[in-house]
């Protein structure tokens, strides 16, 4: 009766999660999605507790996760949340490998069927946890942001993948047949604790060298493949202990990590098989970094000059980047827009796929400042109309504004889809400074006739240019 009160209650728990997925996928339903996930989870996490568990444990791990979640919660910014998704990865990920370890030891003559669930665990899961500390490092400025590559390195990849898969194999053969082939060799055969340490040792290291070819630029693609390893790892941990609704909820996770990832792919022009071997975001022709190439004369403007364009502007199309993030601009952006469309102009946002540093992140932003949803509008939607717009105002968002990604095959970004600012009456961006995105290169739109550059933090340099308005009202 018990089990088939939990089978149930998983159930309900696993409908719940599908549920709250597909509501996520509308910024509208977001927050119910968000809590009918979060009550499956609940529901999931109770009734797993009515077994006989060491109830000590569990509680001084919930007291410390929780300590650590708040801490973490409390400190972090919107401007770190890349890196935090990054290390929520990992952390299920090395869940994974240590549940999936715990397994093993405990009882090592476990059949073939759980030992290769094993295997995979351990191995996705180190993979996950190292690879996500580098794209944490990467994004954190810890690590270098370039792409870091040596020869041979897919080679050795590949060398170290099927050594894993060789471990995995001695792992699932019974301890009298392995002793026998060791002894026909004359060699004395390895335990089962050194087989699981060294795929423990071999997928840490693989994390480690799948995620430092990636260049900085890319780490929404990366963010979003991690998460589909976290995902991937949990279903096959959900193998090991027999627990049908984790192996529902990681595969959901990693299926939805693998569509997200994509849809990156796509608006990176890249291919997923590229992101899986590794050496994503690099390219085969010379690059022409900052400088390298024809002088760009930049046309610069003050305050006063840019309130008069808005002033006279009846259409105007926002583009939201990193530098609206970093300077934590999207609440005088939200004021700036409802400014203008009190004196009778169209505003709209046009949303890069990867436009700051996580799928999302500028999304998550201009809900925050409470941005109405119905005004956010994907690249494929909005591109066509920049042409018709009177103004574009781009914060930020450097290399997905770039007209080198349409014709400069040297370029690392060559063949990404853009946002057509430039087609855009007039261009008006605000920067920090004139250095170049992550991608290390200039941006050529910078000295288009029609492109301006209003210099200065987003948020003082906004906030400056809501006040030129209202008082030339």
């Amino acid at each position: 009766m018990i089990e088939q009160i939990k089978d149930i209650a998983y159930l309900v728990s696993s409908v719940l999660f599908i549920f709250g997925i597909k509501q996520l996928g509308a910024v509208r339903t977001a927050r119910q999605g968000n809590f009918l996930a979060a009550l499956g989870m609940f529901i999931a996490v109770a009734v797993t507790l009515f077994q006989e568990l060491s109830y000590e444990l569990i509680i001084a791990g919930i007291m410390i996760g929780s300590l650590i979640g708040v801490v973490l919660a409390l400190r972090i910014q919107m401007t770190g949340m890349p890196q935090m998704v990054a290390l929520l990865n990992g952390f299920g990920g090395i869940g994974s490998l240590l549940v999936a370890s715990a397994e093993y030891i405990k009882d090592p003559l476990m059949g073939p069927e759980t030992g290769v669930t094993v295997v995979l665990s351990v191995l996705i899961g180190g993979v996950t946890f190292t690879g996500s500390l580098v794209a944490f490092g990467k994004l954190q400025g810890i690590v270098t942001e370039k792409s870091v590559m040596f020869p041979g390195q897919h080679l050795l990849n590949l060398i170290l993948i099927l050594i894993g898969v060789a471990l995995g194999v001695l792992l699932n053969i019974d301890g009298f047949t392995l002793g026998s082939w060791f002894n026909a060799m004359s060699m004395d055969a390895p335990s089962g604790m050194a087989l699981i340490s060294t795929v423990i040792g071999l997928s840490l290291l693989l994390g480690v060298l799948l995620v430092i070819p990636i260049g900085g630029a890319d780490m929404p693609v990366v963010i979003s493949l991690l998460n589909s390893y976290s995902g991937i790892a949990a279903a096959t941990t959900g193998f090991v202990l027999g627990n049908k609704v984790l192996i529902i909820t990681g595969a959901l996770v990693g299926a939805s990590g693998i569509i997200l990832t994509q849809i990156m792919c796509k608006s990176m022009n890249r291919s997923l098989m590229n992101v899986l071997l590794g050496g994503f975001g690099t390219t085969t022709g010379v690059a022409k970094a900052s400088g390298d190439g024809p002088e760009i004369v930049v046309k610069k403007v003050e305050v006063e000059e840019t309130a008069m364009l808005f002033d006279s502007a009846s259409s105007v199309i926002i583009v939201p980047g990193y530098g609206m993030a970093v300077a934590q601009a999207q609440h005088v952006v939200r004021e700036l827009m409802e400014v203008l469309q009190k004196r009778g102009c169209t505003v709209r946002f046009a949303i890069h796929p990867v436009a700051g540093r996580m799928p999302g992140h500028m999304n998550v932003l201009l809900a925050e400042a409470n941005v109405p949803y119905e005004q956010l509008f994907e690249m494929d939607q909005i591109n066509d109309d920049f042409a018709n717009t009177d103004l574009a105002l781009v914060i930020g968002a450097n290399d997905v504004t770039n007209p080198a990604a349409r014709h400069d095959q040297s370029s690392p970004i060559f063949g990404m889809p853009i946002l057509n600012v430039d087609k855009a009456g007039t261009v008006v961006v605000v920067k920090r400074s004139l250095k170049p995105g992550y991608a290390g290169i200039d941006n050529e739109l910078y000295g288009y006739p029609n492109c301006l550059m209003y210099l200065g933090d987003a948020k003082d340099a906004i906030a400056k240019l809501i006040a030129e308005i209202k008082a030339n009202a």
